[in-house]
């Protein structure tokens, strides 16, 4: 993918309102769950938008704000056909799903971006749970993926791929999916610039602009000391999700540079460059891989000329298996 971003803004309105108890019959709404190489190209609306190139200016770089598309289940002749509209907290199950074309058909030639022909993000709506998924696609055209989501709610679905026909441009279509049993609402996170995960402490400095790219700097470090040593993943050092809070636009970052460019070191800092679609609140979703695991540190911050959120106590360590969960491959 390209040095630059790619936002693709996905809304879904979840109009129930939830009782003491999702009915496992009645799921109207998605779920909510618990937080805790190739060369770059973008993804979405924000890929027909380029990014500035170079390095650290691009804070100042004037550019439009990104489209604000993927508010829909179809676009471009293209559908989300999710085949499992519901599940039940606590309980594995397998999420099925196909994108079909405008005949009706179930695609099944895809172009590989970031080893993968398909990325499928799941994220609750009160932006508390998060998963970056890599199903299986059958020969049918069918892809399928564990998924285990332990509160009930709803959550959004976010099939991020590109047709392998000439001229295609990278899709992200969205979808809900309701989860039954026992709800408790939750408020979307406070605004954080600091996360730990694992034992590892993440750092966020700069900030989202609207209308404006700007530069996001991540940096890990373990035990006080840098971590100078991160794994390639999907073919970067990491990889940056953005949901704005209220109607999830959907934005999907990627760093400048890459393993093996001669230039790009392996940590401690990833640098991303991004453009909000509007002001607002917007929960990042960082992951990166070291020592053979991909963890994901989160972070809130709200969009605007003030840059990034104030710094607040890190967050607690998730548990392992959360973070395993959310890169189910």
């Amino acid at each position: 993918m390209k040095t630059a971003l790619k936002i693709t803004a996905f809304a879904a309105t979840l109009a129930a309102t939830f009782g003491t108890a999702y009915g496992v019959g009645q799921g109207i709404d998605p779920v909510v769950a618990d937080s805790a190489s190739p060369r770059h190209t973008g993804h979405g609306e924000a890929s027909r938008t380029p990014a500035p190139e170079g390095g650290g200016g691009h804070a100042e770089h004037e550019s439009a704000a990104p489209a604000a598309g993927g508010l829909q289940i179809s676009e471009q002749g293209y559908t989300l056909d999710l085949r499992t509209p519901r599940v039940t907290a606590g309980q594995r199950a397998d999420l099925r799903f196909a994108i079909r074309d405008a005949d009706g058909r179930a695609v099944t030639a895809y172009q590989r971006e970031h080893d993968k022909e398909l990325h499928l993000i799941l994220a609750s709506r009160d932006l508390t749970t998060y998963r970056h998924l890599h199903p299986t696609r059958a020969a049918d055209g069918t892809w399928s993926t564990p998924v285990d989501l332990p509160r009930a709610g709803g959550y959004r679905v976010f099939a991020d791929f590109t047709p392998a026909r000439k001229g295609a441009e990278n899709l992200t279509l969205g979808a809900d999916l309701a989860v039954s049993g026992d709800y408790e609402p939750r408020d979307v996170p406070a605004p954080n610039s600091t996360a730990t995960v694992d034992g590892y402490q993440v750092r966020l400095t700069g900030g989202l602009r609207p209308g404006r790219a700007g530069e996001l700097k991540l940096t890990v470090s373990r035990d006080g000391k840098p971590v100078t040593d991160l794994q390639p993943y999907l073919g970067a050092y990491g990889h940056l999700v953005a949901l704005r809070s209220g109607d999830l636009a959907y934005l999907h970052v990627h760093p400048g540079g890459e393993p093996g460019d001669g230039k790009t070191e392996p940590g401690p800092g990833i640098s991303f460059t991004a453009t909000a679609p509007s002001s607002g609140t917007y929960r990042l979703f960082l992951d990166f891989k070291h020592e053979g695991t991909v963890r994901t540190a989160a972070f809130t911050v709200r969009s605007g000329a003030s840059g990034a959120a104030p710094a607040t106590p890190e967050a607690p360590d998730r548990p392992a298996a959360e973070t395993a969960d959310g890169h189910r491959h």
